[in-house]
């Protein structure tokens, strides 16, 4: 029941905090520089981590952020839960996410998201959305902002594994930018398909930038996997499985 208590003020905080956000914030975002416009409404991205650890009894551990380059790179994550992609947009701003082209359709939260230039992609058109990725991935790295990607192309529970799809290393690999992996347990605190918080220690680590000159994307993908994978086998209260289900071919990217 303390969990469900908790949960409930969490959301009261979440749901004020994007009314006042848009309200405050919107209106003159459109009119800044984009570094400005991110760093005004990642405001609220940096209020929803405080609060979530605050309301619902989570105890952080980053670990790695030291290794971050300081120019634009591609980082590549495990997907469990909505906590990772407002965490991320805090990690190597000013970043540019790939994202399911739903999402610009949310009130308040979609408009906030259409300022800060994410690759929004049509999953019912799987090539045309990979096409997508790619270039305007480049595009994105040549402007000097990071590309956020999850490369399981969807979220997936603690305990569960799915292949990775490669994008995010082609685009690396292209643009001669390092690829940096993150691993972290958010799901088991804050579940993808559940609205009830669950209180305990939430661990991040990012790991040393990947070098991608004169290397193929296979190579680099395969590195980051076997990295996160075992950073996750380390850092989850949920048994890591020994194989990865197919790749999704109808979702590339999420």
């Amino acid at each position: 029941m303390i969990n469900v208590i908790r949960s409930l003020v969490f959301y009261a905080g979440y749901f004020l905090a994007m009314l006042v956000c848009g309200v405050l914030f919107l209106p003159p975002a459109p009119f800044l520089p984009l570094r400005s416009r991110y760093r005004l409404l990642n405001l609220y991205n940096h209020f929803i981590i405080a609060w979530f650890r605050l309301a619902c009894g989570v105890r952080h551990d980053f670990r790695g952020h030291e290794r971050l380059p300081e120019g634009p790179c591609v980082i590549l994550a495990n997907h469990q839960s909505e906590w990772e992609t407002v965490y991320l947009q805090l990690l190597h701003p000013p970043v540019c996410t790939v994202l399911k082209r739903e999402l610009l359709n949310i009130p308040i939260f979609g408009w906030g998201l259409r300022l800060l230039h994410p690759i929004a992609l049509d999953r019912s058109k799987p090539a045309r959305a990979m096409k997508q990725v790619l270039t305007q991935g480049k595009t994105r790295l040549d402007e000097g902002l990071s590309v956020l990607i999850f490369p399981e192309g969807t979220r997936v529970a603690p305990g569960n594994r799915r292949r990775y799809n490669k994008s995010g290393t082609v685009i690396a690999c292209r643009a001669g930018v390092p690829v940096v992996p993150v691993a972290h347990n958010a799901g088991e605190r804050w579940p993808g398909r559940h609205w009830v918080k669950r209180p305990g220690r939430l661990s991040l680590e990012v790991g040393e930038p990947i070098e991608t000159a004169g290397r193929t994307s296979e190579e680099v993908m395969a590195e980051v996997e076997a990295w996160i994978e075992a950073r996750l086998a380390e850092i989850s209260e949920v048994p890591r499985p020994a194989t990865a289900a197919p790749p999704i071919t109808d979702k590339p990217l999420a």
